[in-house]
């Protein structure tokens, strides 16, 4: 957990999730900014989009890692409007 690493730290983040496939315990990485918007992506490319204050979760499945960079990306510029357009299905997956 960092406090404003930058977008150049987000693909090793993303690789993470390579480095250790059998700990369910901490089979995620995520990304939140300063408004407490969050997006999260598991091993199998599901990526979570939510307000961590208001709640409403969104997800995708199967999302490219380049995509996932790209979604951190926007979500790091706050750039929540463009997000806000991705095909995101109701609720978590």
């Amino acid at each position: 957990m960092e406090s404003d690493p930058g977008v150049h730290t987000f693909p090793a983040l993303l690789a993470e999730l390579k480095t250790r496939p059998e700990d369910e315990e901490h089979a995620e990485v995520s990304v939140t900014n300063d408004e407490e918007w969050c997006i999260a992506v598991n091993l199998s490319g599901t990526a979570t989009f939510e307000s961590l204050e208001s709640g409403e979760p969104r997800h995708m499945k199967q999302v490219p890692e380049g995509k996932v960079l790209e979604l951190w990306r926007l979500l790091a510029e706050g750039d929540v409007a463009t997000l806000e357009q991705e095909p995101w299905l109701p609720g978590y997956a």
